[in-house]
């Protein structure tokens, strides 16, 4: 009876305090596709935010720094290049996205990127996430890779470059859309 009132809080705590996933036979694919479609839509609305005159801005003076607009379309390169890894085929990127330096052709490049990481996302189960896939490095070099891993690099390599597009608009006196204030709730 003692270990029963001792487990008694954890077994409640448990139950209580997570809520049910929406897809409870793939936590971890639910997990990581939710966190995606997050950070994809915090950072479509951080590359709206910025307006086009400050696309072409680079912290300091080194040019090896990339450019605002250089950063969006950092973003986009690997979403194409991952998810295409991810999903077994060619990289449908047109190439030279650092050469763009509009902000409609920019915003068109990053959507296009996300729209087709989103059929990866979207397929993503737990069983195909833990499915070891080849991969071909830039170099040529042949290598392998959980898809989990894979998709799991491409959004935190999203969330590194969105941490510096948020660095680009406090420059500029912007406030991130994550950290704009939530609407009041009406009582």
């Amino acid at each position: 009876m003692n270990k029963l009132i001792l487990l008694l809080p954890l077994l409640t705590t448990s139950v209580f305090a997570q809520p049910a996933a929406p897809d409870q036979s793939n936590p971890l694919s639910t997990w990581l596709r939710d966190a995606y479609t997050r950070n994809r839509s915090t950072i479509v609305r951080t590359a709206e935010k910025m307006p086009e005159e400050n696309y072409s801005m680079r912290p300091g003076t080194q040019t090896e720094v990339r450019t605002f607009g250089q950063q969006v379309t950092h973003v986009a390169t690997f979403n194409f290049l991952w998810c295409s890894q991810s999903k077994g085929e060619k990289n449908p990127s047109p190439g030279n996205l650092d050469k763009l330096t509009s902000k409609a052709e920019i915003m068109k490049v990053l959507n296009d990127a996300f729209t087709y990481c989103d059929g990866a996302y979207s397929a993503l189960t737990d069983a195909s996430g833990a499915q070891m896939i080849d991969i071909t490095q830039e170099s040529g070099r042949q290598t392998r890779s959980l898809r989990f891993g894979l998709l799991t690099l491409n959004y935190a390599h999203n969330n590194e470059i969105y941490g510096s597009m948020v660095a680009y608009l406090r420059m500029k006196d912007i406030v991130p859309p994550a950290s704009e204030p939530r609407p009041q709730q009406k009582k």
